[in-house]
């Protein structure tokens, strides 16, 4: 029976792989972009949600302006303010291209685990 692997042990090692969906030169969805959607589910306020990431409100509505027009049905809808306190909320839509992004992202990080602990290896000590 092989040896096995010793599993490497370096602190201050990270690997971010950042998976960003392109529609000419503007990035569609991406990694910002899904922790702004998974921000709004929790919170069902743009405002909120933008300020749970540090980014003022008009930035966080620029990007879903961005992403409403990238796909083929609104990933938010936003409700203004008045007599109900307005709110955000992902449409059927956002839901479903939040989850195939996560699942994109779990099945990339699978698909590099061995090479990463290999160059993990190679690289040396902090």
């Amino acid at each position: 029976m092989p040896a096995a692997r010793k599993k490497p042990e370096i602190s201050g090692l990270e690997l971010k792989p950042r998976i960003r969906i392109f529609r000419g030169a503007d990035i569609a969805f991406g990694p910002g972009k899904a922790e702004l959607l998974e921000n709004i589910a929790a919170t069902r306020s743009l405002n909120q949600a933008a300020k749970a990431m540090g980014m003022s409100y008009m930035k966080a509505w620029l990007l879903i302006k961005l992403m409403n027009r990238s796909f083929n049905e609104p990933l938010v809808q936003c409700e203004r303010g008045g007599a109900r306190g307005g709110g955000a909320e992902l449409t059927a839509t956002g839901e479903r291209v939040l989850a195939l992004y996560q699942e994109m992202h779990r099945a990339t990080v699978e698909a590099i685990e061995e090479p990463w602990k290999e160059v993990q290896q190679l690289m040396t000590k902090l």
